[in-house]
């Protein structure tokens, strides 16, 4: 790896918000808080990957990846990241380097990869992602996009995450590192109030963001930039003009919220948007840091004036569910902020969690967890395919809720299960998505078709009853 990412990724694990980090000597601290996989060993995902899928929901934006096709070919379209206007981000721009390129290099054809976007397309930047071959061979993509950005007069931003360099999660960190070196700060938005806040780490996937912002408008409170659910490329230049910053994934970009509390002072929290007493909270939270940070103290009120009109609305709408759904037991295979926020939501439609993973959360995340589960807390840190099988017949889990990836593991043991993560169609946030989610589930739980795979074939019936 080259020096400049080595000491990105170094940078990268400086983390002064960490509560482990602050208890370590100068040295400790900046080797960060975990330890990363071996180049070749990045399960679920790789630097590549995790930059992608951080980036790409930014939807004015041309992504260019740099690499053999299949780098792109991989990673298009995997997630539904909506947009509400430009649709440039769903367009998939590569170089597809080949054996010339790896043998003189592809600087040149980075080059006019550039010049044929911004001169056809005309985006208001282009991202130039590098991949591994093109890191292996030297290719400076940090020089190519300068002297293009110079030629054409729009930000050409390099993204040096070559997946070699480390996991998914690693990738959307240093995804996050390049809108830090060359994104925000670089414009003033037209209009600044003191109720304008960034939301961190929330990709709008399947428009969730469009739940919540309905209810942040009613409190009077402006989104100035997403990032990068559903995001433009001048409200994030612009958002480190915000009053405070809510971080919805601390997983993948932390950094982002600690590095814009360093440069601009502006506060953050971790909130979520998931369940009725999570989304109060994370409203009372937005209220009193915007309070602090000079806005009106009458935000206060008006926060408890929505909450008071919307958690009754919500909470009469969850009771036939729960009357169906109580004592049904849930194995939530997820990670991150989900892992602890949709347990919540779960618990507020009288679901049992027989288990959560804990693969991709944080200790914080962990905290939370046993904070909200108590003694009957069942953390998964990893659980092989196997595993998972035997655990769902063993506790007699009602339903899994987990990633598309572990969906046959439910279909094998004839349980329903239901899309938790980024490939679903339904959106979960707020107080209407917690009404959806329940709704979801109590439609897999009760479809009729498991009383019919769960049923003998008629070769399998006993031979008495073929005689009979």
């Amino acid at each position: 790896m080259s020096a400049s990412l080595n000491a990105r990724i170094a940078q990268v694990f400086d983390e002064p918000g960490c509560d482990v980090n602050q208890t370590k000597g100068e040295k400790a601290r900046k080797k960060g808080c975990t330890k990363q996989l071996t180049p070749g060993a990045a399960a679920g995902g790789c630097a590549f990957d995790g930059a992608k899928i951080a980036l790409q929901p930014i939807a004015d934006v041309a992504h260019l990846v740099h690499g053999p096709i299949a780098c792109e070919g991989n990673s298009w379209d995997n997630r539904h990241s909506a947009s509400s206007g430009p649709t440039i981000y769903r367009t998939g721009f590569t170089t597809d380097i080949d054996e010339f390129d790896v043998v003189y290099g592809g600087e040149k054809r980075l080059f006019k990869a550039i010049r044929e976007i911004a001169e056809t397309v005309r985006p208001p930047a282009i991202f130039v992602y590098q991949t591994c071959v093109p890191a292996m061979i030297g290719d400076d993509i940090e020089a190519v996009c300068k002297r293009a950005s110079e030629r054409f007069g729009l930000p050409v931003v390099p993204v040096d995450v070559p997946g070699f360099a480390g996991p998914k999660n690693l990738g959307n960190k240093l995804g996050a590192e390049a809108l830090l070196d060359h994104v925000i700060g670089t414009v003033e938005p037209e209009v600044s109030t003191p109720y304008d806040i960034n939301v961190i780490g929330e990709y709008n996937l399947s428009g969730e963001l469009w739940q919540v912002k309905p209810l942040l408008d009613a409190l009077g409170v402006r989104v100035l930039a997403c990032i990068t659910g559903d995001g433009r490329y001048r409200e994030i230049a612009s958002a480190h003009r915000a009053r405070a910053n809510m971080m919805v994934c601390s997983k993948s970009m932390i950094n982002v919220a600690t590095r814009m509390q360093q440069r601009w002072g502006i506060p953050y929290f971790e909130g979520s948007f998931y369940g009725i007493a999570d989304m109060s909270r994370t409203l009372r939270d937005i209220a009193r840091l915007l309070v602090q940070t000079g806005a009106p103290a009458d935000i206060v009120d008006r926060a408890e004036a929505l909450i008071a009109a919307e958690e009754p609305r919500a909470y009469e709408r969850l009771r036939a569910y729960r009357e169906r759904l109580a004592g049904k037991r849930v194995l939530l295979i997820t990670g991150g902020v989900k892992s602890w926020s949709v347990v919540s939501a779960l618990q507020e439609a009288g679901l049992e969690i027989v288990g959560t993973s804990v693969k991709k959360s944080t200790k914080e995340d962990k905290q939370r967890i046993q904070e909200i589960m108590g003694d009957d807390a069942h953390m998964i840190e990893d659980l092989a395919p196997r595993e998972m099988y035997r655990m769902l017949r063993e506790a007699r889990a009602d339903i899994m809720l987990s990633g598309g990836r572990s969906q046959f593991v439910a279909l094998k043991a004839r349980m329903p299960w239901m899309d938790i993560n980024q490939e679903r169609h339904h959106a979960f946030a707020g107080y209407e998505g917690i009404v959806t989610m329940v709704a979801e589930i109590d439609k897999a739980i009760f479809n009729p078709v498991w009383q019919q795979v769960r049923a003998p074939a008629p070769w399998e019936a006993p031979a008495v009853a073929l005689a009979a």
